[in-house]
């Protein structure tokens, strides 16, 4: 049969399979495996309490079924009926909502948004089993699961949800936007792309094609082989963190990062940043699955932010480049480095991520 004639029954046969009961039945979502209310609602977070928004926690599942744990900041002054914009907060990769992702969506809820900093699933008080682990697919979907839920919340405008992105999230961000419509506006802040940095590594310009095959190739022998004995142990070995202390010979970045993960100043118990870091064999999905590939096709607003001094700052230029249209932006701060923007309410620009929220939600 020629493919002309086939193609009209195979599309018939599907339809027949779409309506009839007996094949069409739906996956049912899955039992929130958390209580909310069992939850502790002392404050912990790593950032000072703004009387100015009030917060408590909420649960939501993904697609993979994961229970999922968020703080919900809202306006102190919200009435019953009240309907706001709504954003959904994340990052960095490997913090957790008391550290950063907490400190943004306090600072837009006193601003007048309902504001959801959340958990990754494996890490924090989100579900999933095995612990800390990551991938390009799973971070992307901590944000679509987010929206899912503020989008059926009774205090949620009609459609009017942004998402904010931090550090490694900002990339995770910019590959959400570009896969769901429903994200209206996207702000991304000291940005990195963790699919380049993990198939690269760090600065990778100048480097030759040739000399970054060969060492994904050896670091992808090394992943293996960890699946291996991870699979013989019964568990999954991570890859440590941050050093604790810091040495006058580490490269000034890391230094920031123990500064931030490794003292008062930002360290968590649940952060897998401030304690063992993600599971070894994460970084495998990171190098095949680039999540910039269709950040072309993003045709609603995005801001990046970035720090002028920062290490970090050339994933925000590489991921601007490919963003198309008149409604994108990257602002960069003066003076500013990577850690400077997870803490420095005086360097954040929320003025400015105030006002591109107003416009485009």
């Amino acid at each position: 049969m020629k493919a002309k004639t086939l193609a009209p029954l195979v599309a018939t046969m599907l339809l027949t399979l779409a309506v009839n009961s007996s094949y069409a039945k739906d996956s049912q979502a899955p039992a929130l495996t958390i209580d909310a209310s069992s939850l502790s609602e002392k404050w912990d977070k790593v950032f000072p309490e703004d009387k100015r928004a009030h917060h408590h926690k909420v649960v939501f599942h993904n697609r993979f079924g994961i229970t999922m744990v968020g703080d919900l900041y809202t306006p102190a002054n919200i009435k019953k009926g009240d309907k706001l914009r709504a954003l959904a907060v994340a990052g960095p990769y490997g913090a957790v909502k008391e550290q950063v992702s907490g400190r943004y969506a306090q600072e837009m809820a006193a601003r007048g948004f309902i504001a959801l900093a959340i958990d990754p699933a494996f890490t924090g008080e989100s579900g999933g089993e095995p612990r800390n682990i990551s991938s390009p697919e799973l971070n992307t979907e901590d944000f679509l699961a987010a929206v899912d839920y503020l989008l059926n919340n009774e205090n949620v405008a009609d459609g009017k949800v942004g998402i904010i992105g931090i550090c490694g999230f900002g990339g995770f961000a910019l590959n959400a936007a570009a896969q769901d419509p429903r994200i209206k506006a996207t702000v991304t802040s000291t940005m990195y792309d963790m699919t380049r940095v993990m198939a690269n590594g760090y600065f990778d310009e100048g480097k030759t094609a040739e000399e970054l095959k060969a060492n994904r190739q050896k670091a992808r022998a090394q992943i293996a082989a960890q699946r291996t004995v991870d699979y013989k142990n019964g568990y999954y070995a991570t890859t440590g963190g941050n050093p604790k202390k810091i040495k006058d010979n580490m490269p000034q970045f890391l230094k920031d990062y123990i500064n931030f993960y490794e003292t008062k100043l930002g360290y968590h118990e649940r952060s897998y940043g401030s304690t063992s870091g993600a599971t070894v064999t994460s970084s495998a999905t990171f190098m095949n699955m680039p999540i910039l590939s269709y950040a072309d096709e993003i045709e609603t607003p995005v801001l990046m932010i970035h720090g002028e001094k920062a290490h970090s700052r050339y994933f925000s230029e590489g991921a601007f480049k490919k963003l198309k249209g008149d409604n994108k932006e990257l602002y960069i701060i003066p003076n500013a480095n990577h850690t400077d923007l997870y803490y420095k309410m005086d360097v954040i620009p929320f003025d400015k991520i105030e006002t591109f929220f107003e416009k485009n939600l």
